[in-house]
């Protein structure tokens, strides 16, 4: 069983963990994460095989071998310890700012997730010690830049195995204390590393699966969220409604596709701002055309517009693909070597390997890059007086010329929808080779899931501009005629900032924006009239 029995609990079992509740207990400290007596047994059956193997000779890699590009050394049983204790200490040399709490708590539950399958050989004691610290909120202080992502995520999971052992740094009641003080506060024996011990708890791909799987839980929050920014900017701008509408999108059959256009439509139902097309049309045919004319309202819309259905689609299509990817990691047994009890056998193996991370956290990129990319031109319509309908230029209604209205603000979003697009190049193919040619192609799946989080962080902030817009050009036209989902994401903005009648610094307004939209208030309060969104 893997839910929240309660909303103070979680049991864990190895197979089905969801992201959800992973970010839900990686967030509360007040959750306590359980286990079963059935996993219980399978933890333990799986050490005792392999003390089994140990007894019988079996010459197993990180048991009775070397590591690394050490590979070729037998140890004696004897060193088992100190070979662990070497291994943990050796690759705990990570650098860079700390990652947050809630990152670090979400990798530590992904590990103990993954060794709760019962194929790492860890002790049942052990296994334990690490559910108690995580369980008392200890947080291991793991500097954020270093890892190759194969043989795992060695560099940030060492640092936990460290304060596990009493040794490193962490985060005990709001301090940072050496990891030994902060076991002895909570009452918690350092670990003793047994036979694989120090392998099983950092040969694996946890940091970035715990990483990766908040920023598709954010990302699947943006992506709702901006089909409602999408509809007050379509209502601000006077756009047409007819192309969103769900008929003519089911002659594309695309999932993605067909549900933002029916979240669009279903949200512009009694928007009195919104163009009906039937009335443009109506407009151009009372021109004479027995010439070519000019007109001054164009029967479609630009594409930044019209097809954004066609662009949000594909986005909400790869999260869907990017989320399976994920939660499939979040429940594999992913280090070397798997002691396999049904099989009663030792399988050496690359599990550790984070490709499969990597590549979905490249599309994941790709996929908050082209959210910028359609924001950054829909707030240049707003800017611009030639294609916003009859708006004021850069918003500016009052003194223009003496007043630069918005245009500070689109001189942010172009520049960090640029930042996005220079840090998008694939970091999944930038392996090299390392460990005197053992590791010779790695993941990197930890670089591409914090270079992900930079870019959804960007991207945030331009969506904050957009929103921004679409409230002051909506009041500009009059925001009564807003529909009901619109009008109440309107009065949210408001909350935070007033129309703006004088220029100002909006960095302030934009930061507390961007707090808005990560929180999914919008969404939350658009849900509770119109339903689920889909996504």
């Amino acid at each position: 069983m893997n839910s929240c029995s309660s909303k103070l609990e979680l049991f864990i079992e190895g197979s089905s963990l969801s992201i959800d509740d992973l970010v839900s207990v990686a967030s509360d400290l007040k959750i306590k994460v359980l286990i079963s007596s059935e996993t219980e047994k399978r933890i333990e059956e799986s050490n005792l095989l392999l003390n089994k193997f140990v007894e019988n000779n079996r010459v197993i890699y990180g048991v009775n071998t070397s590591l690394g590009g050490f590979v070729n050394w037998l140890i004696p049983e004897s060193s088992a310890q100190e070979l662990q204790e070497n291994l943990i200490a050796a690759v705990a040399t990570n650098v860079g700012p700390y990652l947050e709490d809630r990152i670090v708590r979400a990798t530590i539950l992904a590990r103990l997730n993954s060794l709760a399958r019962g194929a790492s050989a860890i002790s049942l004691e052990n296994f334990k010690k690490l559910l108690k610290i995580f369980n008392a909120g200890i947080i291991p202080c793991i500097p954020s830049k270093g890892s190759l992502g194969a043989s795992g995520d060695l560099g940030p999971l060492a640092c936990i195995a460290l304060v596990a052992t009493g040794k490193w740094k962490a985060k005990y009641n709001g301090q940072i204390l050496p990891g030994g003080e902060a076991l002895q506060l909570a009452g918690i024996e350092p670990m003793k590393l047994g036979f694989k011990e120090g392998l099983s708890l950092i040969n694996g791909t946890s940091a970035m699966v715990g990483l990766a799987a908040i920023l598709v839980e954010q990302s699947m929050t943006l992506v709702k969220t901006y089909d409602i920014i999408s509809c007050l900017t379509f209502e601000s701008l006077k756009v047409k409604k007819k192309p969103f509408n769900p008929i003519v999108h089911r002659q594309k059959p695309h999932v993605g596709q067909l549900r933002t256009a029916e979240n669009i439509w279903k949200l512009l139902v009694d928007s009195q701002m919104i163009v009906e097309e039937e009335e443009i049309e109506e407009q151009l045919r009372a021109h004479p055309r027995s010439s070519p004319i000019s007109t001054e309202t164009p029967i479609e819309d630009a594409y930044s517009i019209r097809c954004t259905p066609h662009i949000l689609g594909p986005i909400k299509d790869s999260l869907k693909w990017i989320e399976s990817v994920v939660t499939n990691e979040l429940n594999s047994s992913n280090d070397n070597p798997l002691i396999i009890c049904e099989n009663e056998d030792v399988f050496h193996n690359g599990h550790f390997h984070g490709q499969y991370i990597s590549m979905a956290m490249d599309h994941l990129s790709i996929c908050l890059t082209t959210l910028s990319n359609l924001s950054d031109r829909r707030i240049d319509r707003f800017m611009d007086k030639h294609h916003n309908n009859q708006l004021p230029a850069f918003l500016c209604a009052e003194k223009p010329g003496l007043r630069l209205g918005l245009m500070g603000g689109q001189f942010m979003a172009t520049s960090l929808t640029a930042e996005n697009r220079s840090l998008c190049h694939p970091v999944s193919i930038q392996s090299l080779t390392s460990t005197g040619d053992f590791q010779d192609i790695v993941s990197l799946g930890l670089v591409a899931a914090r270079r992900a989080k930079e870019i959804y962080d960007n991207t945030c902030y331009i969506l904050s501009f957009e929103l921004l817009c679409g409230a002051q050009a909506a009041e500009i036209r009059n925001s009564n005629l807003l529909g009901k989902a619109t009008q109440r994401v309107f009065e949210l903005v408001r909350e935070i900032v007033p129309y703006l009648s004088s220029d100002q610094c909006l960095t302030e307004y934009l930061e507390q924006i961007a707090l808005l939209i990560k929180s999914g208030q919008l969404c939350e309060a658009v849900e509770k009239d119109f339903g689920k969104l889909l996504i």
